[in-house]
């Protein structure tokens, strides 16, 4: 009699799982100096946008969401200058892709703002001349929020991570 041993197959092992990202110290330190840079040009970009808007405003007279939404479209464009040759210089490809995410983004953040701002201006009755400013930097506070994520995620993306995910 002839016995027949059955050997079980041999295991195949399981690919081990990627390693999740870490937050290193280096990661976080790129991290703090990314927000850096983009405050250095966001509050420049404010500044900007303030200027222009309490010129319109309190100067010239303009409506209110006319002197918002232009002070905004000023800040915009030198904003785009900041983060393309300063903030995320190391990013920044110049192509058209980039240059119409960045508006289509930035435009999307004007008229957040500028809801923002019609809310605080006409519905909270901040319409004085401290009122007014206090209206206006609300919503670019709020909407630099938007603008800090889709930037970084969207339109100046880290070359390196974006060529490693490319076969």
């Amino acid at each position: 009699m002839t016995s027949t041993v059955h050997e079980a197959p041999a295991a195949v092992a399981a690919p081990a799982p990627a390693p999740a990202p870490r937050l290193t110290l280096a990661r976080l330190r790129r991290l703090f100096l990314e927000l850096v840079k983009f405050g250095v040009v966001g509050g420049s970009g404010v500044a900007v946008n303030l200027v222009v808007f309490n010129l319109l405003l309190h100067g010239l007279s303009s409506a209110p969401m006319t002197a918002t939404v232009l002070a905004s479209c000023v800040a915009m464009g030198t904003n785009y200058l900041g983060f393309r040759f300063f903030a995320y210089r190391h990013r920044a490809s110049r192509t058209k892709r980039q240059i119409a995410l960045f508006f289509v983004f930035s435009g999307i953040g004007v008229v957040m703002e500028s809801l923002l701002f019609y809310a605080a201006y006409h519905g909270a009755g901040l319409s004085g001349p401290l009122g007014s400013n206090i209206a206006k930097a609300q919503s670019i506070v709020l909407a630099s929020a938007f603008r800090f994520l889709v930037y970084r995620t969207w339109v100046f993306k880290d070359r390196a991570h974006h060529d490693a995910r490319r076969p």
